[in-house]
C-alpha cells in the first residue's frame, strides 16, 4: 500500500474543524480503539468517540459473548448495538460535534456491514480501514484481556477476510510501523481529502 499523500494546502485545518462521521474499520488488535480515541481527544473541535464494543457490553445480564460463538442472541445485540451507535452519532452530529465510531466491518457483507452502518448514521459517514499486518495484529491482540481477547486462529480468519477491502476504493491505512500518534495524523489527512473531494464510496 502506498503511503498517504500529505493534503493540499488548508487541507488538514478542514480536517481538524469540520463536523464529520468516520467509521475506523478494523480486525480486532488493529488499534480502532486507541486510534479512535486519541483521534477524538486531539482534534480542535468537540469530538465523541462511540465504542461499538462498550454499546454492546452495557448489556450486564444475559450479554452474549461472541467468544462462546455467534447466535441469533448474540447477532441480535450486536444489530441494537449498531443501531444504538448510529443513533448517537446523528445526535452529535446534529448538535456540531464530530464522531468516531469502530467496527470490525467485514466486506463479503456489504448489506448488513458498511451498508447497515450508513443506514445508521447517513450518507456522509466516512469509512477508513485500518489494516496492520496479521503479526503485528497477532501480537497486540495477545495484550487482550478477558472477552476482547481472541484465539489466534480467530484473529487470522478476521484479518484474512479484512484484506477483502483492498481494492474497493477505501482508504487503507496500514498501521503496522506507525504509533498512534502518526496514525492519527494519517487518518486527519484521509479525511481532508474526503472533505475536500467526496468519493464515491
Amino acid at each position: 500500500m502506498p503511503a498517504v499523500p500529505p493534503p493540499a494546502p488548508g487541507q488538514d485545518a478542514v480536517a481538524q474543524t469540520a463536523a464529520v462521521a468516520v467509521l475506523l474499520i478494523g480486525p480486532a488488535g488493529a488499534g480502532k480503539t486507541t486510534v479512535a480515541r486519541h483521534w477524538a481527544d486531539t482534534r480542535r473541535v468537540p469530538t465523541a468517540h462511540i465504542s461499538l464494543d462498550d454499546v454492546r457490553e452495557w448489556v450486564r445480564s444475559g450479554f452474549a459473548d461472541p467468544q462462546s460463538g455467534w447466535n441469533d442472541h448474540s447477532e441480535a445485540q450486536y444489530r441494537l448495538a449498531r443501531r444504538t451507535c448510529g443513533f448517537a452519532a446523528r445526535n452529535f452530529l446534529a448538535n456540531g460535534i464530530s464522531c468516531i465510531l469502530d467496527d470490525a466491518v467485514f466486506p463479503d457483507r456489504p448489506v448488513v456491514g458498511l451498508g447497515g452502518w450508513k443506514r445508521h448514521v447517513g450518507p456522509g459517514l466516512l469509512p477508513v480501514v485500518l489494516l496492520p499486518g496479521l503479526e503485528v495484529v497477532l501480537e497486540r491482540n495477545a495484550e487482550r484481556s478477558g472477552n476482547r481477547r481472541l484465539s489466534d486462529e480467530e484473529v487470522a480468519r478476521i484479518h484474512g477476510r479484512m484484506a477483502g477491502w483492498y481494492g474497493s476504493g477505501l482508504p487503507i491505512i496500514d498501521n503496522s510501523q506507525q504509533d498512534v500518534t502518526t496514525t492519527a495524523r494519517l487518518l486527519d489527512d484521509v479525511v481532508a481529502r474526503a472533505l475536500a473531494g467526496p468519493p464515491g464510496w
